[in-house]
């Protein structure tokens, strides 16, 4: 195990917070993407707190890690995130989505400190986070590139020409991090498009694969590791995780995927999240 029992219910008590604070947001504005937010928490809260390099003091630090929110719609969560982290203040959540804001539905990167990429059509994230990783070989900068991204993004055909530029030009400081909850927008990944054996896919891609449970963050630290020490190569990590985990009513149902939340919705949500019966 890559971090202590004690660590991991730190962790663990961060992720019930912020899905806790996620719906209370939500609910109040009543707009943004609870799903797949919540299916990403345990993800970004082992990047954000444990395992990226990054300085909230300095967010253009030129050695920091890169984190880009290939699934844009989980922005939700993502600035939650950064807020608790200290890019902003955590009062500013409140603005989400709002006239004026710099929290935009989607992440911009030229608003939002710590954003790393301003993404929303999904497909594009890949790439870039391609790009990002070879510039950084480049300028022989030593900092990892994350692009988390979620299973319905799969569809899209530019991410495979991406992952096959990766493979060629060895960009071991790439690591993709799939959120693989199985439901977008419209049903399931297997209603929508099929993705067969995943693993076999990305290896027949170039990539080194790894799989764990999403939402282990034990599981997680350590699959991220085992990525970072991968050489030549690009490295893949299938987290399984569950859409709107936490809440049994949104729990792999598309219709959460951007479904504004009801006042009976809220209670049920709440109280399940603070373990009540």
């Amino acid at each position: 195990m890559s971090i202590s029992l004690s660590r991991k219910q730190e962790l663990d008590d961060l992720c019930r917070k912020f899905r806790m604070d996620l719906i209370e947001l939500l609910y109040s504005i009543q707009t943004g993407h609870p799903g797949g937010s919540l299916s990403v928490c345990e993800i970004l809260t082992a990047l954000y707190f444990e395992k990226a390099r990054v300085d909230p003091k300095n967010p253009g630090w030129e050695h920091r890690d890169r984190i880009v929110l290939a699934k844009g719609h989980a922005a939700p969560m993502l600035y939650r995130i950064l807020a608790e982290k200290g890019f902003f203040p955590v009062e500013e959540m409140k603005t989400l989505r709002q006239l004026n804001t710099r929290l935009q539905g989607h992440p911009c990167a030229l608003e939002t400190p710590g954003v790393e990429l301003s993404t929303g059509p999904l497909g594009i994230g890949l790439s870039a986070a391609l790009g990002i990783a070879l510039g950084l070989k480049l300028s022989k900068i030593d900092s990892t590139v994350y692009a988390v991204m979620g299973d319905g993004e799969l569809n899209e055909g530019t991410v495979w020409e991406a992952l096959m530029s990766a493979s060629k030009f060895k960009a071991d400081n790439l690591v993709i991090i799939i959120d693989r909850n199985n439901v977008q927008l419209d049903g399931t990944a297997d209603e929508i498009m099929p993705m067969g054996d995943l693993k076999a896919k990305l290896e027949a891609f170039g990539c080194e694969v790894f799989e764990c449970d999403g939402h282990n963050i034990s599981e997680l630290c350590d699959a991220i590791d085992n990525a970072k020490a991968v050489k030549e190569k690009p490295a893949a990590i299938i987290a399984r995780t569950v859409k709107g985990k936490g809440i049994s009513f949104m729990e792999g149902e598309s219709a959460w995927h951007g479904k504004p939340i009801g006042f009976e919705e809220y209670k049920t949500a709440m109280a399940e999240l603070r373990g009540e019966e």
